[in-house]
């Protein structure tokens, strides 16, 4: 059997016993996974990963002591296997898809999903094999950082994760612990506070006009004055934005 078709060996990282025996049952039958241990923390993950040299890792991302992303960033340099996040946060997807997971499984774990999830990952695999696998690798490694903008945003929908490219967002609301992302297609509700997603949009296209709004400034149609210094952005869709107080400085460099 060649290199390339290999099971890929898998390490499972999650802090709950009945979620890695569940993960182990639901793999038990797949021919192309041999599964080469198990780690209840990050502290252990990070050992076994540097001792087996996994091709695989199904990385549970909240756990004791050290997260999957510290996880991450500490075999930074050693081995990096291919990364299937399996997790229960839903609010950690934009975070995970920056470091170039390759796929993001929420809890209760769907067999289906992690099927598909797992066929990827051994799909990819095999491309490295057949390709240039340390350029891959390298170009990973250099995603396991503290996040910044990012061109798309995972959208959790019918116990899958989609993404919304950032261009084609209009706007987006506060709604109390959540926003609304708008586009011309329709919205998106993400359980993130404004000021997380104020900080994975692009300062160049998006601005803070109000603190429970940001607007794409490229969609804006026309400003209006208001009595008193306020504005109301007006979008290509019709949609009317009223400027807060704080924010006129803001919308006066858009003038």
């Amino acid at each position: 059997m060649t290199k390339s078709h290999l099971p890929a060996r898998t390490l499972i990282v999650d802090d709950e016993p009945l979620a890695r025996r569940r993960l182990r049952t639901l793999l038990a039958e797949n021919r192309d996974i041999e599964i080469v241990g198990e780690a209840a923390n990050g502290t252990a993950a990070v050992a076994a990963i540097v001792e087996k040299r996994p091709d695989l890792l199904l990385l549970d991302i909240q756990m004791p002591g050290k997260d999957g992303f510290q996880v991450l960033q500490e075999i930074a340099g050693q081995h990096q296997p291919v990364v299937v996040f399996i997790t229960a946060h839903d609010e950690h997807a934009i975070r995970a898809f920056d470091v170039e997971a390759l796929d993001y499984v929420l809890k209760p774990v769907i067999e289906d999903r992690l099927r598909a999830a797992v066929q990827r990952a051994v799909t990819r695999l095999r491309e490295q094999h057949r390709g240039d696998l340390s350029a891959a690798m390298t170009r990973l490694l250099e995603q396991v950082r503290p996040s910044a903008t990012t061109s798309r945003i995972p959208v959790r929908r019918d116990g899958r994760v989609t993404f919304v490219p950032a261009a084609e967002v209009e706007w987006v609301e506060a709604e109390r612990d959540l926003v609304k992302l708008h586009t011309a297609r329709g919205s998106h509700v993400l359980r993130m506070t404004m000021a997380e997603i104020d900080a994975r949009l692009a300062p160049g296209r998006f601005a803070r006009v109000h603190r429970s709004a940001l607007v794409n400034v490229d969609c804006i149609q026309e400003i209006q004055p208001l009595f008193k210094g306020g504005y109301v952005l007006v979008l290509r869709s019709g949609a009317r934005i009223r400027s807060g107080r704080l924010y006129r400085s803001v919308v006066k460099g858009l003038i």
